[in-house]
C-alpha cells in the first residue's frame, strides 16, 4: 500500500492529511477525552506509568504535547496522544500515521488496515466486530493488528455474546503500541523524521478555536 493507494476520508471534523492542496478541516474540541492533560492523568493513572513527565495543572494539551516532543523521550508524545484523544479519533490518528509509513506495512497489515479504515468511516458494531475478529485471531501482533485491537476495545461489547465492559485504557494502549511498533520498523536514522511527522499529525487534535 502506497500512501495514496487508499484515500481515507477522516471522521467529521478531523484534519485530513491526504491530497495535495494542503487544506485541513479543523478538529472539534470533542476530539479529546478531557480539557487538560492534568485531568486526563487524574482519570487514567495508567498513563503515569508510561510517561515520566507530568503536566502542570493548567497546562493545555498542545503545550504538553510540544514539551514531550522536545524531551529526551519524544516517543512519549505518541503515548500521550493515544490516551488523550477520544478512541475513534485516536484510531484515526494511528491509521494516518501508518499511512505515512506505508513502506513499512506488510501485505497482511494492509488487509487489517482496510478493516480499520471501514470502521472509522462507518463506526457501527458490525464493522467493529469484523475488525475485532481479525485482530484477536491474528497470528502476530503487528502494528495494524494493534490498531484493530484498539477498534475492538473502542467502546461497547467486545463481541455480540460478550457484554463485559472493556477497561478504557486498553484502546489507547493498543493505539500506542500500533504507532510505536510501526516506528520501530524504520531504520534508526529515519525514526526521528518519522516520529516528527506522527506528532505533526497529532497536533491539530489539541488545538482549540
Amino acid at each position: 500500500m502506497t500512501p495514496n493507494s487508499h484515500e481515507k476520508t477522516p471522521p467529521a471534523g478531523l484534519p485530513y492529511s491526504g491530497g495535495d492542496d494542503g487544506e485541513k478541516t479543523q478538529p472539534p474540541i470533542s476530539a479529546l477525552r478531557f480539557d487538560t492533560p492534568y485531568a486526563l492523568y487524574q482519570s487514567m493513572p495508567q498513563l503515569s506509568r508510561l510517561i515520566q513527565n507530568r503536566p502542570q495543572e493548567q497546562e493545555d494539551g498542545l503545550a504538553f504535547l510540544m514539551r514531550l516532543r522536545a524531551s529526551t523521550t519524544p516517543e512519549d508524545a505518541v503515548t500521550f496522544t493515544a490516551f488523550a484523544a477520544q478512541p475513534k479519533m485516536a484510531v484515526w490518528w494511528g491509521y494516518e500515521c501508518m499511512r505515512l509509513a506505508a513502506d513499512l506495512i506488510s501485505e497482511d497489515d494492509r488487509r487489517m488496515m482496510e478493516l480499520v479504515a471501514t470502521w472509522t468511516t462507518y463506526p457501527d458494531d458490525e464493522n467493529r466486530f469484523r475488525a475485532a475478529r481479525a485482530a484477536l485471531y491474528a497470528p502476530v501482533r503487528s502494528p495494524a493488528v494493534f490498531l484493530g485491537l484498539a477498534v475492538a476495545w473502542s467502546g461497547g461489547a467486545i463481541a455480540p455474546n460478550d457484554p463485559a465492559p472493556v477497561p478504557e485504557h486498553r484502546a489507547p494502549r493498543a493505539v500506542n503500541s500500533a504507532v510505536l511498533s510501526c516506528l520501530s520498523k524504520a531504520a534508526l536514522s529515519d525514526r526521528p523524521v518519522r516520529l516528527a511527522r506522527f506528532i505533526d499529525l497529532a497536533a491539530p487534535l489539541f488545538r482549540t478555536y
